[in-house]
């Protein structure tokens, strides 16, 4: 029987009775249609899995109570962060999800030189908001307990300059570089992966991850799409150095 899964922004303990977000509420009644008694395990991103049930199922709410809390250990031993220039459309959304299934740990929506994606500070609040659904929903899905912390959008220079110098790995992926994942030596600080936008890292892109320290990764021969390249990398870095 398949568990349903439910993030909930809330505090949860063992033996609390709570109302579900609206939301999360409607997708429990309207969408799978849950019903006074059913199980579900909700989770709130600390690292654990809720198992609860159904106490009652209104129009306007829906009334569960929490029994006991399970840890969960699903997170990569090897912390990812993907720094990723903004996508366009429903390829961004595309990215968030496969990345967080792919146990990625933080997401860096970067703005670079090449950036079709223009978003005024109303709109990148709104699609901050959305990018963390979509994570949310990810983890819904795949079984993870936390949620990789997605950071607002932030100009590469931005980026760059609020780094420290925590031990992990930089790599930007570049068409023309010489180094290959299986090269790569783990670090236990994990790795930081930039990945360009549709068009590509630009040159002063480029010079500035040079300057902060990136080494460049090729994947191979073959050119890929943004909304590919990141994914690929992070398929290749966990197979080779993480939990797959």
């Amino acid at each position: 029987m398949r568990t349903i899964r439910i993030h909930v922004d809330l505090p949860l303990t063992a033996g609390a009775e709570l109302v579900l977000p609206a939301q999360a509420g409607e997708h429990v009644a309207r969408v799978l249609r849950l019903a006074t008694g059913d199980p579900l395990t909700l989770f709130n991103g600390d690292g654990a899995d809720y198992a609860a049930t159904i106490l009652a199922v209104g129009k306007r709410e829906v009334r569960v109570r929490v029994l006991d809390r399970q840890p969960v250990s699903r997170e990569s031993p090897l912390r990812l962060t993907l720094a990723q220039g903004v996508a366009r459309g429903e390829k961004m959304d595309l990215i968030v999800q496969k990345a967080t299934e792919l146990g990625v740990a933080r997401i860096v929506p970067l703005l670079t030189e090449r950036s079709e994606v223009k978003l005024d500070p109303v709109r990148a609040e709104k699609r901050l908001a959305h990018w963390r659904a979509v994570a949310a929903s990810a983890c819904e899905q795949c079984g993870r307990a936390c949620l990789p912390d997605i950071l607002p959008a932030l100009p590469l220079p931005a980026w760059l300059a609020s780094l420290a110098d925590d031990g992990a790995l930089r790599l930007a992926l570049l068409p023309e570089a010489d180094t290959s994942a299986r090269a790569l030596q783990p670090r236990e600080a994990g790795a930081m992966l930039v990945v360009g936008p549709e068009g590509g890292l630009g040159e002063r892109d480029v010079a500035a991850l040079l300057e902060a320290g990136f080494a460049g990764l090729r994947l191979g021969p073959r050119i890929l799409r943004t909304e590919t390249a990141g994914l690929a990398a992070l398929a290749a870095l966990q197979a080779l150095h993480g939990d797959f």
